[in-house]
């Protein structure tokens, strides 16, 4: 019998372990060196078929943009695979956007894979990458589903294998756009290249995210952030473009998931900064969804 909904699909999140600006591109194009790590902060996704070729969103909660990256990978899907079928997406939003964290990217690459089963196409994992790079570099992390050194613009991924970790990751309430960090004469751009294998061989020396110091001097939370984390969990740093910083988080947590010196703190946090104890992933739930 064919499918007519897939209900509670996830969309989990990413950390950068470090980010490194390398060079750039001829069209402009910042060139990066990264660790991308899945974690379970989560949005939630239902897809509902439409049999009219209509494509639709309902936000079920955090309203988003009037034309998001989820109906945007629906409509690339529908057009490039000639499929006559449509769909209505529901999003419930738990990750927060602004932060560094691949949400957006998460949800649209969940959409292409649930999308891959819904409408019957089997699409091997490589034709989803090829569209997932026409929505954002971030895009082709979440379909390739492992932890990855990511080099290029994000399209260049290799898995890579690491150990079980807990973050502490806080989002504080502003966002920043990515385009005022990447245009910031703040930047750094010229970070020597590496490759995987010293990242493993040694991976503690690498904790530079080059994005910091620019989104640092943009939005002064950052700076209020780095430190409330630093000063109670660990050493912290930002992911992605941020907003959102993270650190390790040793010892066991409480039965809430978080640590009981952790909780008896949050009472200090400004109204609207989000903080979460999370646990890396081996891969993305959906993994098994496209065939390599």
């Amino acid at each position: 019998m064919a499918l007519t909904q897939l209900l509670d699909l996830p969309a989990p999140a990413k950390l950068n372990l470090f980010l490194h600006v390398v060079g750039r591109r001829s069209d402009g194009y910042h060139l990066l060196q990264s660790v991308f790590v899945l974690i379970d902060w989560m949005d939630t996704l239902h897809l509902d078929l439409r049999r009219d070729g209509q494509i639709s969103r309902e936000d079920l909660g955090t309203r988003l943009p009037d034309d998001d990256l989820c109906l945007r990978a629906a409509r690339i899907l529908q057009e490039v695979s000639g499929c006559h079928l449509g769909v209505h997406i529901g999003i419930e939003k738990r990750v927060p956007w602004g932060a560094g964290l691949g949400g957006g990217s998460s949800d649209a690459a969940t959409v292409l894979l649930g999308l891959n089963r819904l409408w019957g196409l089997d699409w091997t994992r490589q034709r989803l990458l090829d569209i997932g790079l026409k929505l954002g570099a971030d895009v082709p992390f979440f379909i390739g589903g492992r932890n990855a050194w990511v080099e290029g613009i994000g399209e260049s991924l290799t898995p890579i294998e690491l150990p079980s970790s807990q973050f502490v990751v806080l989002k504080p309430a502003a966002a920043i756009p990515t385009a005022a960090i990447f245009s910031s004469p703040l930047l750094r751009k010229d970070s020597p290249r590496s490759t995987m294998s010293v990242f493993l061989a040694d991976p503690n020396k690498f904790v530079r995210n080059d994005l910091q110091e620019a989104a640092q001097a943009h939005c002064k939370e950052v700076d209020e952030a780095l430190s409330w984390l630093s000063c109670r969990v660990g050493p912290a740093r930002m992911t992605g473009s941020g907003s959102a910083v993270f650190a390790r988080a040793w010892g066991n947590p409480g039965a809430d998931g978080s640590s009981v010196a952790l909780e008896q703190a949050l009472a200090a946090l400004p109204d609207e900064w989000k903080i979460r104890r999370c646990h890396s992933l081996d891969r993305h739930p959906l993994w098994a969804w496209a065939a390599d």
